[in-house]
């Protein structure tokens, strides 16, 4: 949601354009170079550069620089790190997402998540930490602090969009 100034200091949004959304197209099959499939039960550390998508389960570590999609019925016990990712199925595990984290409305994550965007649609179960990278932190290592005044003051002060 785009948030703009009104009069009186009251807030109006304005829903983005599905255009605009800062999300990876997901892979086509010929993009994809690794299927886990429903029947298969892999134990071990999984690494792809490639594109990966998980139908079947996953025990140990699963680390890609690309799109990991976990379909629904599919089930990862393991850590994750992942340029972008979509789940449908659970994952019980903690999840690194250098950019986009998109949680389907069947998704079950279990585990503390580290993202640069987060999607969560109606009915996603996402059950521990969640950290955005980008936030700006203070010298102790955590995200900064403001002040109501002081974020109201920043909203006054932020160009309106027209």
């Amino acid at each position: 949601m785009i948030f703009q100034k009104a009069s009186h200091k009251n807030f109006i949004s304005e829903e983005i354009k599905e255009e605009e959304m800062p999300i990876e197209p997901q892979p086509s099959n010929d993009d994809v170079d690794t299927v886990v499939g429903p029947s298969v039960n892999v134990e071990g550390d999984f690494a792809s550069e490639g594109n990966i998508i998980v139908k079947g389960t996953v025990t140990g570590s699963v680390h890609t620089s690309k799109f990991l999609t976990v379909e629904l019925g599919a089930k990862i016990l393991a850590n994750v790190r992942a340029g972008n990712a979509k789940i449908s199925g659970e994952v019980k595990g903690n999840m690194k997402v250098k950019e986009v984290l998109e949680l389907t409305a069947s998704a079950k994550v279990l585990g503390d998540v580290e993202i640069g965007t987060l999607i969560v649609e109606a009915g996603a179960v996402l059950y521990g930490k969640v950290a955005m990278t980008g936030v700006n932190l203070n010298e102790g290592g955590k995200p900064m602090r403001v002040s109501r005044s002081s974020f109201a003051k920043r909203l006054e002060e932020m160009p309106v969009e027209e």
